[in-house]
């Protein structure tokens, strides 16, 4: 204990992580619990999170999205692009803050990008979840464009210690480790490791085995499809007869490795494996925006977008449901979070 605690004194690590650390050795209890939980995470009033908690999470209407969730936190989105560095996930992102998520929370910190290299390292990368879980009190999500969405797939694995048994806190906006291997979770104070944490979703698009095949990816090919448990919910999206990702009718489709809730979303052939991040224009349109505010998975296909190209219509729709959805669920977990502390721990 004597030897964790001095790695945890080093400059660059949280004095909250060092006194979770003396405060669980101590007492022998959850620590933090009499501390402001949930640090990085903006109180709400209570009325604001009565409506919050009173939200369904599968019944997000817009209005309820501007005028309810809007007040409420909301988890970070790590957007990651394909390999071609010109085609990224702007237009995406941009896509989901006319639709009311957030912009702070989609910008990269380091770079104040939209878009996140794919070229990064899985193992920073999952650090780096664990940073801003830790510092912003949510865990984020992962959506991924072409080898994005291989790069997201890789960090679900490093999260559950498939490539290295443990992982460092990556500080993403220092760009450097914060050279320890776990967390004092904001949820209670206890310590817990990086390999071990869980993602609320994750989604690739256009994202094959060909491409890792001929870009030496060995290690990703056996797993491509094979989901681990370090997500709650995931959707694959594969355009049928697609030439760059290499996929075909009939192709393995995703599956979950346990206990994962995954879903797949086949699109039709003529959808543009490049273009598929070209989706902003949607929420301009009162016809293609009033069908995306509605949409549940399964809806029929689209309405006639009055001359604009619907081919995306159906990824930009499912991928907000889900961000709605579990920006609500991540939410009302805070709110109760917070609420338990409280009620442990009155004034006075």
């Amino acid at each position: 204990m004597i030897a964790l605690f001095r790695r945890c004194v080093q400059p660059r690590v949280k004095l909250r992580f060092a006194a979770a650390v003396l405060i669980a050795a101590i007492m022998g209890t959850p620590a933090g619990l009499a501390a402001a939980p949930l640090p990085g995470v903006a109180a709400v009033d209570a009325s604001s999170e009565d409506r919050i908690l009173a939200l369904d999470p599968e019944q997000i209407s817009a209005a309820q999205v501007r005028d309810v969730l809007s007040r409420a936190p909301a988890p970070r989105i790590i957007s990651l692009q394909g390999s071609l560095a010109w085609i990224t996930m702007q237009p995406f992102a941009e896509y989901l803050v006319a639709m009311g998520f957030p912009e702070e929370r989609l910008r990269n910190p380091a770079n104040g990008t939209l878009s996140y290299s794919s070229f990064a390292d899985s193992e920073r990368l999952a650090g780096s979840l664990a940073w801003y879980y830790e510092n912003e009190g949510m865990m984020p999500m992962l959506i991924g464009h072409s080898q994005g969405g291989m790069l997201a797939i890789r960090v679900l694995y490093e999260l559950v210690g498939a490539f290295h048994e443990s992982i460092d806190v990556w500080n993403p906006a220092a760009g450097e480790s914060e050279h320890r291997t776990s967390i004092a979770d904001p949820a209670d104070g206890r310590l817990r490791p990086v390999v071990g944490l869980r993602v609320p979703y994750a989604a690739a698009l256009a994202t094959g085995k060909l491409p890792r095949l001929l870009l030496g990816q060995w290690t990703m090919l056996g797993r491509l499809r094979s989901i681990p448990d370090s997500v709650e919910e995931f959707t694959g999206f594969t355009i049928l007869w697609d030439p760059i990702a290499g996929t075909f009718p009939g192709g393995e489709p995703y599956h979950a490795a346990g206990l994962a809730d995954v879903r797949n979303v086949e699109l039709p052939a003529a959808t543009s494996h490049l273009g598929l991040p070209n989706v902003k224009e949607y929420a301009k349109h009162a016809n293609t925006r009033a069908w995306i505010d509605g949409y549940r998975p399964g809806e029929p296909s689209p309405p006639d977008a009055d001359g604009i190209d619907a081919g995306n219509l159906v990824v930009a729709a499912d991928i907000w449901f889900s961000v709605k959805k579990h920006w609500c669920l991540e939410a009302q977990r805070v709110i109760r979070q917070r609420r338990v502390v409280a009620a442990r721990n009155p004034p006075g």
